[in-house]
């Protein structure tokens, strides 16, 4: 299953999205749903929040008299953590459940209003931030709830910020306009990313990417950070590093719209035990760097011996991640070039030359022109290696 983290501030419209993705087939947990569901009359958690802080927190029906716990925790920092020790793990095992109960080929969105205060982002293939101007969101609140201006502002500076949500967003959706425009998006993003999303994932396949040059995009560095995240946690402790390399990597140079990534791990054998989880991830084997390009050709140079290859099946975000053993010069290769080319502005210019002297022709279908291209680019490389070492040397560099 795809599972897909949605999340925005407080009266920026998350419910439009949530709503939007459920008409097209997707599975929403709604987090809030559940937080309620797990404090009806008659629940263990019910009674636990009773006896943590007494009746005067039940309605009259005997429900949980939400407004009244509301204020009662909002500016106590002591007794919200006593409420959310109580809620949270119910929470999180009902969900479980409902995760546990998709269908296998299931777009699960998991709507979580505090997914990004609470860490969650690298869990999700994907995530989703909705988002609006404060102005627009405190008008929303008024309208909608009847929350007086303090309060609206007070509760949406309780909660992350623009800057915060930005930095765990794959997919930024700006509701600031008219409930026809978000929901266009929606179903753009549901047609042309989520469901080849899902289909790769199922049949662990990667997202194939094209074959032509691009100018260096500064969102590549943002981008892969994210990436890198989720393959940090599902490595866990067999990762030694996690990095960005390759031309992408490298501000200033042109390259194929598709992030160089570097897991370094243990041992051989982690190289092999990771294969499943980074497929389940969202990083499905692939034969060689070229099986995931548009037009795949043999992957007459092999730079990196013993590495395994893995893409990614997002078609959103091209990825091409290769997993190899710490005692591999190659991992150590990888991330000296970087750093120099990052480094040394001559070194950048005449590399960005080469590539583009030798990059293929988009849609030129000639696989040998890609194949130029890789035999180029790793003969340069191959003559400018001591060059770089000379710079570590020098410099004291280490990975």
């Amino acid at each position: 299953m795809l599972r897909v983290g949605l999340t925005g501030g407080i009266g920026a419209g998350k419910s439009t999205v949530a709503s939007r993705l459920a008409e097209h087939g997707a599975l929403l947990i709604d987090a809030d749903a559940i937080a309620r569901e797990v404090v009806q009359p008659g629940t263990s958690g019910l009674a636990a929040i009773v006896a943590e802080f007494g009746d005067d927190v039940l309605a009259e029906d005997g429900s949980l008299n939400r407004p009244a716990m509301a204020a009662r925790v909002f500016n106590d920092e002591v007794a919200r953590g006593r409420l959310n020790g109580i809620v949270h793990p119910l929470i999180g095992e009902r969900t479980a459940e409902l995760f546990a109960g998709a269908a296998e080929d299931a777009i699960v969105v998991h709507d979580v209003p505090l997914l990004v205060e609470n860490h969650l982002a690298p869990s999700y293939h994907l995530v989703l931030i909705v988002a609006a101007p404060v102005d627009v969101r405190v008008r929303r609140l008024a309208e909608s709830r009847g929350m007086p201006e303090v309060d609206a502002r007070a509760r949406i500076a309780a909660q992350a910020d623009e800057q915060q949500r930005r930095a765990v967003a794959d997919v930024w959706l700006d509701n600031s306009g008219s409930p026809d425009v978000i929901r266009a998006e929606v179903d753009a993003l549901w047609s042309e990313r989520l469901v080849p999303f899902e289909a790769n994932l199922r049949l662990r396949r990667p997202a194939s990417w094209g074959r032509g040059l691009v100018e260096h995009d500064p969102a590549w560095q943002e981008q892969a950070r994210l990436v890198l995240d989720r393959i940090r946690l599902v490595a866990g402790e067999r990762a030694v590093r996690a990095d960005h390399i390759g031309a992408t990597a490298v501000p200033g140079l042109p390259a194929r719209d598709v992030l160089d990534l570097q897991l370094t791990v243990g041992t051989a054998e982690d190289v092999d035990a990771l294969a499943p989880v980074l497929t389940d991830a969202g990083f499905p084997r692939a034969v060689s760097p070229a099986q995931n390009a548009v037009s795949p050709v043999p992957d007459a140079v092999s730079p990196v011996p013993d590495a395994v290859w893995h893409g990614g099946a997002d078609p959103g975000r091209p990825v091409s991640l290769r997993v190899l053993a710490d005692d591999n010069p190659a991992a150590r290769r990888a991330v000296l070039l970087r750093d120099w080319l990052r480094a040394d502005a001559d070194a950048r210019a005449e590399y960005a030359r080469i590539k583009r002297e030798h990059a293929p022709v988009p849609g030129s279908g000639e696989p040998t022109a890609d194949t130029g291209y890789t035999q180029a680019k790793q003969t340069w490389l191959n003559d400018v290696t001591a060059k770089a070492e000379r710079w570590a040397a020098e410099t004291g560099w280490t990975p």
